[in-house]
């Protein structure tokens, strides 16, 4: 499956201008390839108590579910102005959980491996045996 950069970067953007940030003025927006050939998308979300802030990443996540559309294969997650926005921590726990194995993210040095973004991340098989 080729990944259309331009396509998921211009999607991204669009999302962008779906955000609510009334408080922080900091539109994101964050646009996936997933293993079902499928596009899924967020955009940040605030709370007057920043605190239950939603990040973009949460919302693409959510539609990811909701489409029933498989794993993360790609991902753009931009500012307002286009420009790359690093997930958080929180986000990079979502992502790498719900990404294919070999799933990438754009970054201004090139695509790089989700699973890179959180080195030793909590998984399953931390569950198993207590």
């Amino acid at each position: 499956m080729s990944t259309d950069w331009e396509l998921l970067r211009r999607t991204a953007r669009e999302m962008t201008s779906r955000s609510y940030a009334p408080y922080s003025n900091f539109h994101v927006g964050a646009a996936a390839l997933t293993s079902e050939g499928l596009i899924v998308t967020g955009a940040n979300v605030e709370n007057v108590s920043y605190g239950l802030t939603l990040c973009a990443e949460c919302g693409l996540v959510s539609d990811l579910a909701r489409q029933q559309a498989g794993k993360i294969v790609a991902l753009v997650v931009v500012s307002g102005s286009g420009d790359y926005c690093s997930p958080c921590g929180r986000c990079r726990q979502l992502l790498v959980e719900h990404a294919a194995v070999d799933g990438i993210i754009e970054t201004p040095s090139g695509p790089i491996p989700i699973r890179s973004l959180l080195p030793g991340h909590f998984d399953f098989n931390r569950l198993e045996g207590g």
